[in-house]
């Protein structure tokens, strides 16, 4: 309960001067501006998301002191994206600490107009900010964090180096509680060997040495443990390190009043003692979390590849392989992979997926191109100015706002276990304590009121998910199966209904049977054919490609593409026209034959067309075996019925559906959903965006080339296709290793807890025990996706 004194916006105490505003209390200026800045917003939601959520704010002026923000050079260091009047950044806020600092500061839009979007990582406390260039400067944003006190780290030396001068921090206190705990462990050797310290002055002398000694090692060595501690009691927040601070206090202050007073030797050796295997397990966590880490490795072998072209011959790279000055071809809705400019062709670029705002802008040769816009108008050639970033644009990905759900509704969750954990922890220790002391036991009951704090934790709670889940998705990852991020496993966990798309899905795009039929084409019209078609991510067009590799091409003007449906360009001034017979408007022709065709028209005058025989991709027959039992299966095509027949042999007659529109797949699948069914989409998720999106798991199956699909959840490498009922599998048993991890968490706690209450474990011995059960619960995690991915998707 807060105070009636206390400040309405951090709850701290407001002194015997408070600051009044409509008949409400704050302890400052700064406080008060806060509250009336959301308010007058209608943003008070902010305050019932935690008690007092604010941070306090100082009534330092700013005025002036970002005025180096307005500068040229600075903005073109902090910007990571800077096009159309569009501008997007990220900053490091320290003091991001709970939920309702997250809804704030992802409802800036609403206190500053230009301000288009924000987001919180929670974990890193950073926030990213789209924002318009012309309706609000670079220092207008800042001014609006420190005006509601979020002050951002925009340090340009520091925030590369601030991870390893934290590291190098720990690694100082370390070596200094080290080096304490050795001399006070030294001094105390008689009371080791004989039961019995130094008597007389010598005793009193070493007793004092040993006290000095621990001053420098409580308030600085664990000075992070006890500001933790002493923020979430002012902010009334319990959290994992008030136990631990409490501990430490508790040694200090008694060892301060047997020193003091000289009626014993303290504590000096226990805590020094504690403080180092506090930090040292610290560091070893880290260093364990580290090793075990899944993101690092997840965004190293993340495969996009892309077609660089040398000596005007194509070839198909990964991303890592791509080097400054590289020519690459981009084709109509593919990713461009790094920051580039434009050498050929005319760009239409969509930088949604980077900014959010989906308005495509036209770019000419010269231009810049930003990694991460994807061209929408034909094939372009670009020249890479600047090394690729692959994980920059798996984050991207990560972050892309395509149907997913966030995760912050976990955040609650792990706050109230941390919670009510520690005060459960806290009232044991304090029973503990009160026991053993009317037991006439005074020292015992200290150290197990000290040695129930520390040993206790909640962190392998917290960590259980995050790891399990994520050292899931790197398995997946290896096996050429890549997860936007670790919520997919939950939702795939779900699903009871999958969609195919035929084409380039069940179909080998690279493997088909393909005839011409129609008047004879000269070269030059077979070039302009395929020049149209080499604009096209679409599979069929992609197989006329391929059919014609050795056929040189030339320039297209002009190129349209009507999704599902066919496309159009100006190529050597002739009007070409790909597609099936409805879009050329000639459905009379085909007589009723069913067959995959790709159909031609040069100059209005229709020529004739391609015949395409279909490949259906190696493991399709098991796919269906494995998964018919359990799932309701549907196929949607935009191709004719040709091969009805033989799908029937694999799908039920009613769940074949064909000469499919893209809002008729989408449409369809929207059906299911309403029907109460959770449904996966397989396809190649450029043609069928909208069923992508409207799918609660949707999965891009991808050849040679991995075209990079934000609407996608799944890239599945073509080779892999066969895995998706072991993907499905895999996810569900990795949410049991969840649940057993947490289950051994709790195990972990409650021996630990029954041992510390007899007063057999010294609060030394509990410091060890702490990081080590966490660890070996997140090991427990780590190896058991492991094995669980050997024996789940390996076995043959």
């Amino acid at each position: 309960m807060l105070s009636e004194n206390a400040c309405i916006h951090c709850g701290a105490d407001s002194g015997k001067n408070p600051t009044l505003w409509k008949e409400l209390i704050f302890c400052c200026n700064g406080c008060q501006q806060v509250y009336r800045l959301l308010n007058e917003h209608k943003l008070q939601q902010y305050y019932t998301l935690a008690k007092v959520p604010g941070i306090k704010a100082e009534e330092n002026s700013y005025k002036g002191k970002y005025a180096f923000l307005d500068k040229e050079e600075v903005k073109n260091k902090l910007f990571e994206f800077n096009e159309n009047n569009l501008a997007k950044l990220s900053f490091y806020i320290p003091v991001i600490h709970c939920i309702s600092c997250i809804w704030l500061l992802e409802h800036l839009n609403k206190l500053q107009n230009g301000i288009k979007q924000s987001s919180v990582n929670f974990a890193k406390k950073t926030c990213t900010i789209t924002f318009n260039t012309e309706e609000v400067s670079l220092r207008q944003v800042v001014e609006l964090l420190v005006s509601i006190h979020y002050i951002p780290d925009i340090s340009l030396q520091v925030l590369d180096k601030k991870n390893k001068k934290q590291s190098n921090a720990l690694i100082y206190k370390i070596g200094i509680a080290g080096f304490i705990s050795g001399n006070v462990m030294l001094f105390s050797l008689p009371l080791y060997f004989n039961g019995k310290p130094f008597e007389g002055s010598l005793g009193i002398f070493f007793s004092y040495i040993s006290y000095l000694f621990t001053l420098p090692l409580v308030f600085y060595c664990g000075s992070d443990y006890l500001i933790s501690a002493w923020k979430a009691i002012r902010k009334k927040i319990i959290n994992i390190d008030l136990p631990i601070a409490l501990g430490i206090l508790t040694l200090f202050a008694v060892t301060t009043y047997e020193v003091l007073s000289e009626t014993g030797q303290g504590y000096s050796d226990s805590l020094s003692g504690l403080l180092f295997f506090l930090l040292l397990g610290k560091w070893y966590q880290g260093k364990t979390y580290e090793a075990l880490s899944f993101e690092r490795d997840y965004k190293s072998y993340f495969p996009i590849a892309v077609t660089k072209i040398t000596d005007n011959v194509e070839e198909n790279i990964l991303l890592k392989e791509i080097q400054v000055n590289d020519l690459l071809l981009i084709r109509n809705k593919e990713l461009i992979p790094a920051d580039a400019t434009l050498v050929e062709g005319i760009a239409l670029i969509d930088y949604s997926f980077v900014s959010g705002e989906s308005t495509p802008i036209r770019k000419q040769a010269g231009e810049t191109l930003y990694a991460g816009g994807i061209q929408l108008q034909g094939a372009i050639t670009i020249k890479v100015v600047r090394e690729v970033n692959q994980s920059h644009l798996t984050q991207l990905w990560n972050q892309s706002e395509t149907k997913q759900q966030s995760s912050k509704p976990l955040l609650p969750i792990i706050d109230s276990i941390s919670v009510y954990f520690t005060l459960v922890i806290i009232s044991v220790a304090i029973a503990g304590f009160i026991y053993w002391w009317m037991q006439g036991q005074f020292h015992l009951a200290v150290m197990v009121f000290t040695s129930v704090l520390i040993v206790t934790c909640p962190c392998a709670l917290a960590l259980s998910m995050p790891f399990t889940l994520g050292n899931a998705m790197r398995m997946l990852g290896l096996q050429g199966v890549y997860l936007k991020n670790t919520l997919i496993i939950e939702k795939l966990c779900k699903i009871d209904t999958l969609v195919f798309d035929k084409t380039g899905t069940i179909t080998l795009p690279d493997q088909n049977n393909i005839s011409y039929s129609g008047r004879a084409l000269t070269d030059e019209e077979i070039a302009a054919v395929v020049s149209l078609a080499r604009q096209s991510t679409h599979p069929l067009s992609q197989a006329l490609s391929k059919y014609y590799l050795e056929t040189a091409t030339v320039a297209v003007h002009g190129f349209v593409e009507i999704s599902g449906k066919g496309s159009f360009a100006l190529v050597n001034d002739q009007r070409v026209r790909l597609g099936s017979a409805s879009y050329l408007g000639i459905e009379h022709i085909e007589n009723g034959d069913t067959s995959t065709k790709v159909h031609i028209e040069l100059d209005h005058n229709y020529c004739g067309y391609f015949t395409i025989g279909n490949k259906y991709r190696k493991g399709f027959l098991e796919v269906i075996a494995n998964l018919k039992d359990n799932f309701k299966l549907y196929l949607l095509s935009g191709d004719n019925a040709s091969e009805k027949e033989l799908l029937k042999a694999y799908f039920d007659e009613d769940a074949l559906k064909f000469e499919q529109m893209p809002q008729d797949k989408m449409d369809f699948i929207q059906n299911l959903q309403e029907n109460g069914h959770n449904v996966l989409m397989a396809g190649d998720g450029l043609n069928d965006a909208g069923a992508f999106m409207q799918s609660n798991v949707a999965v891009s199956v991808a050849d040679d080339i991995y075209h990079f699909s934000p609407a996608g959840d799944i890239i599945i490498e073509a080779g892999k296709f066969h895995l998706i009922y072991k993907i499905i599998r895999f996810s569900r048993q990795s949410l049991n290793i969840v649940k057993i991890s947490i289950a051994i968490s709790f195990l972990y706690n409650i021996l630990g807890l029954i041992y510390a209450l007899s007063g057999k474990m010294s609060p030394v011995v509990a410091a060890i025990l702490m990081p080590v059960s966490s660890v070996s619960v997140v090991a427990f995690a780590i190896f058991g996706t492991n094995l669980l991915a050997k024996w789940t998707l390996n076995k043959k």
